[in-house]
């Protein structure tokens, strides 16, 4: 057995058990393999075992790799990191779905951008959760009101919400900053909202948020171990 299947032998296994933990079928949580700052030769020993849907955090990174990668059928590309509005054309040409739409403006560009011929584009509302100033979102008390506006928008679906919790060793604190995405997420598809994504948890918290709801977990450490390259910002375009 490869090193790569033991490590993903082994992020399967962290997932089945915490949602057996919290009464939960293992079928009802996706994983998101991150691969930002991996190589594409990484990527496809992942779609080998079976992955199809990886995040990445940079436009033109993900879109260098999608290229490379074209030939494998049903892979699925994630953009989960801070979009600038200027790349996004590129966004909503190269991936299948983007999980950091924390304003309106963005969803407007996004689906403006859009081709009809490639089917609407995927989109999840960014929470900052964790109220922490280094980290991108809406915040809670605007959340709901931002998902109401986009989800109207053509060429787009809107599909859920996604945060990022404070990395801490308080489980308590942790555990409630996944709880608040959850009331969001309740609230807004007892308010009418066709939502199916909850996108929480990482390699160090995916316990924590499988327990509170998460649908879909992005893990790339766990998965790939440390960075092969040094992911940048996006140049200009």
């Amino acid at each position: 057995m490869s090193l790569d299947e033991k490590a993903w032998q082994a992020v399967r296994s962290r997932i089945a058990l915490a949602a057996r933990r919290a009464g939960r079928d293992p079928a009802t949580v996706a994983l998101l393999a991150v691969s930002k700052g991996q190589p594409a030769a990484a990527v496809r020993a992942a779609y080998a075992l079976g992955q199809r849907a990886f995040g990445e955090n940079y436009v033109q990174e993900g879109l260098a790799k999608a290229r490379l990668l074209a030939a494998l059928p049903g892979i699925e590309w994630h953009l989960i990191g801070p979009l600038q509005s200027n790349k996004a054309r590129l966004a909503a040409a190269s991936f299948d779905w983007v999980q950091s739409v924390d304003r309106l403006k963005t969803a407007e560009r996004l689906a403006a951008a859009r081709d009809v011929q490639a089917g609407p584009l995927n989109v999840c509302v960014q929470v900052n959760i964790s109220g922490e100033a280094s980290k991108s979102g809406v915040a809670p008390d605007s959340a709901l009101a931002l998902a109401r506006a986009i989800a109207p928008l053509p060429r787009i679906v809107l599909r859920g919400f996604m945060g990022i919790a404070e990395a801490t060793t308080d489980s308590v604190r942790q555990r409630a900053q996944f709880q608040l995405l959850r009331e969001l997420f309740d609230a807004a598809r007892a308010g009418g909202l066709a939502l199916d994504t909850l996108s929480m948890g990482m390699s160090a918290d995916l316990e924590a948020a499988i327990a509170e709801g998460a649908t879909l977990v992005r893990l790339g450490t766990a998965l790939f171990g440390e960075r092969k390259t040094a992911a940048t910002e996006d140049a200009a375009v």
